[in-house]
This record gives structure tokens, sequence and C-alpha cells, in this order.
């Protein structure tokens, strides 16, 4: 891994803090998810990490699932309403990029510490 430019890392330090922010209420949360994957999305694009790719897919994943959490939440929700619960796999993508994203850089941090 690349060492992160100076200008950078004020933005990956907020963007990781609002993705473990967000994580301490997953659903009213995902605003601040959404932004910190957007965050260090674009951190990762303009630092020319290997790894930008991952983080971009995985931003694309939290948002097209948190915009469907609040398609659904607008329509009332799931269970009692017209939406079964199947079509909560289209929130899916949300939480397996927050998950992605997560262990990416848990593993970038254990292999800058290797050396």
């Amino acid at each position: 891994m690349d060492s992160i430019p100076p200008r950078y890392r004020v933005l990956r330090a907020l963007s990781i803090a609002l993705l473990l922010l967000g994580a301490l209420d997953p659903l009213e949360g995902s605003v601040l998810i959404g932004i910190g994957s957007v965050l260090l999305a674009f951190q990762m694009h303009f630092s020319n990490d290997q790894r930008r790719r991952l983080f971009i897919t995985a931003s694309g994943m939290i948002l097209s699932g948190v915009l469907f959490l609040f398609f659904f939440s607008s329509l009332g929700g799931f269970g009692k309403g017209n939406l079964s619960w199947w079509w909560g796999l289209l929130v899916l993508p949300y939480p397996m990029g927050w998950m992605i994203t997560v262990i990416s850089l848990l593993d970038t941090g254990f292999r800058k510490k290797r050396g």
C-alpha cells in the first residue's frame, strides 16, 4: 500500500469516524455511513490507492442499499404493509458494503503494521 499523502489524512480520518459513528445505530446512522463511504472512496480515488475500485464499489453498494432503505421506509416498511420480506434483499448491499469497507480498512492497517 502506498503511503497516504498528508492532505488526505484528515479526509480519511473523518470518513473512518463517520463510518464508525454511523455503526452505533445502523438505521439512523445510515446517512453518516453513506457520507463516510463516499468520502473514503474519494480519498482512495484521488490518492491513487491500489484498492480504490473496491472502496468505490463498496460505496456504491452502501448508497444503493441506503436509498432502498429510505424508499421502503417511506412506503411503511416491511411486514404488515404491501411489501413482503423478500423486498428486504434490496437493502442487503448496505450492510455488505459496510462490512467490505471495514474489513478492507482493517486489512490495510494490518498490512501497514507488518511492513
